[in-house]
């Protein structure tokens, strides 16, 4: 699957949250998929061209249903939609910390909310409200379901000599694959990645070449 068509997908998704939640009336960001395997969650920003763009790293595809994908949309979708309304849902130091204006709206678009101590009401689950939408047009929201689009070799399909090789980050755990010895540095952390043993089945890892070129 190409990288347009995923962002096609999603962008498909957004429409449909966007129409099923908020009436239709929000203004759509630009969807940006970032070549990476750490699993961050949907993150929004400014361009003074293009506007609100939505940023989502491969990593997050490939490990996440859609119905937590999903929720991942709704929960910059309420922050679209506050802003519009111009109020201030977050504060603090990169204004990361979700204050009680962000639960309401939240909660009031699908959205179960829970509260961390340090991000506030930040953490966000699908609701029944959501997982009726995302059953109503499973057609659509399947297709951002990428665990199973993924395939990766196993050890029958190898060439014969050839040893797989499992390099971890000691620090956020980002984890790859090769067949020789590298040293790899983790674009995140910029540490050494690390060579751990046992390392021949890697059915939840990613290849290097995935790591650096993406999906």
């Amino acid at each position: 699957m190409e990288i347009l068509d995923i962002s096609k997908h999603i962008n498909d998704c957004l429409m449909i949250l966007n129409t099923e939640l908020f009436e239709g009336k929000l203004s759509v960001p630009t969807v940006s998929l970032i070549p990476s395997v750490l699993e961050r969650r949907f993150m929004r920003s400014e361009d003074a061209i293009v506007g609100s763009i939505l940023e989502v790293t491969t990593g997050a595809l490939l490990k996440r249903p859609p119905e937590r994908l999903a929720a991942d949309m709704v929960h910059e979708l309420v922050h679209e939609f506050n802003r519009a309304k111009g109020v201030l849902d977050t504060s603090g130091s990169g204004h990361m910390y979700h204050n009680k204006l962000f639960r309401r709206e939240a909660e009031a678009h699908g959205l179960i909310v829970t509260r961390s101590e340090k991000y506030g009401w930040s953490h966000t689950e699908p609701g029944e409200a959501l997982i009726d939408i995302i059953i109503k047009h499973d057609e659509v929201f399947k297709k951002i379901d990428l665990r199973r689009a993924i395939s990766y070799p196993s050890a029958v399909h190898r060439k014969e000599g050839t040893h797989q090789r499992k390099y971890q980050c000691p620090v956020c755990g980002a984890s790859v694959r090769a067949t020789k010895e590298l040293r790899i540095i983790c674009g995140g952390c910029h540490t050494d990645m690390e060579q751990c043993d046992n390392s021949s089945d890697f059915a939840d890892e990613v290849s290097l070449a995935e790591y650096l070129m993406g999906i």
